[in-house]
């Protein structure tokens, strides 16, 4: 396979257990080569990659957290395909990441949650003036996904639903990304849900959940064990339809991450889920 081909790739995040699982389906990806291991754990410093990954051979690309300086290697590397950063890392400093990626002329893909509905927006304003594709992915999972389809199916011919999501006890925001989206994806029909029979009161403040848009409730749970979980319930007189979508291998994300790494290049402009572009 000729340089222009292989995509060049660097992992944000990469000591984190999406970031190990990302560099191990880079290495065996034959259009892709690691390029950049950024983590800011002091605890990681310098070590190869692919060992802290578990791969069975180092892949000779030390962790290190020097982004910028790795942006501006990669955006200058002539010989390949242009290059792609895949960030998993904090919700406090993704845009900062992504802006820097953008400005570097470096595709961000993003499965870190936590942007702002401003901060989305801005992102992809400064995107399309810099004509570079930016993919934004609450969920790689292809069941996901599916589940979504089939929620937003189901809210036609229902007028009650609620939202649980269910993480493990480091994710550090709530509601997670995915269980924000579903909830913009059913609201988006244009009817209210939920229409109270009752005044309701909490008596202890957050029980009902958070409130999204028109009327749909999301409830967060977060305990170790669990890695990423999410049911949508609908109700009606007589009925219960739960959908449900159960993540027991952060495996399931990477034919998801592979894909979104291959079609950023294609892009000019940020695009938000990967229903978009399977």
């Amino acid at each position: 396979m000729a340089n222009k081909d292989i995509i060049p790739v660097i992992v944000n995040g990469a000591a984190g257990k999406m970031g190990r699982e990302v560099i191990k389906a880079i290495a065996q990806s034959p259009d892709m080569q690691l390029m950049g291991a950024i983590d800011n754990n002091p605890a990681h410093q310098d070590k190869d990659a692919g060992e802290l990954a578990g791969l069975s051979e180092p892949l000779e690309v030390p962790i290190t957290n020097q982004l910028e300086p790795m942006l501006g290697y990669v955006a200058g590397e002539r010989q390949m395909s242009p290059g792609v950063i895949v960030d998993f890392t904090h919700p406090d400093g993704v845009y900062d990441n992504v802006r820097s990626a953008i400005a570097y002329g470096i595709r961000p893909v993003v499965g870190t949650t936590g942007l702002s509905t401003e901060q989305l927006q801005d992102l992809a304003d400064f995107a399309d003036k810099a004509s570079t594709g930016c993919l934004v992915i609450p969920n790689f999972s292809i069941g996901m996904v599916l589940l979504q389809q089939a929620a937003v199916t189901a809210s036609r011919y229902f007028e009650n639903v609620e939202i649980i999501e269910l993480h493990h006890n480091q994710k550090a925001d709530a509601p997670s990304g995915t269980a924000i989206q579903t909830a913009q994806m059913l609201a988006e029909l244009g009817k209210p849900f939920n229409t109270p029979l009752v005044e309701e009161t909490e008596k202890i403040t957050g029980a009902r959940g958070s409130l999204a848009d028109e009327g749909i409730r999301i409830h967060s749970i977060r305990l170790p064990g669990l890695i990423a979980h999410q049911e949508v319930i609908f109700g009606a007189a007589g009925q219960i339809y739960t959908l449900r979508h159960d993540t027991s291998d952060r495996a399931c994300y990477m034919p998801g991450v592979l894909l979104a790494i291959r079609k950023v290049l294609q892009l000019k402009s940020l695009v938000y889920g990967l229903e978009k572009i399977l």
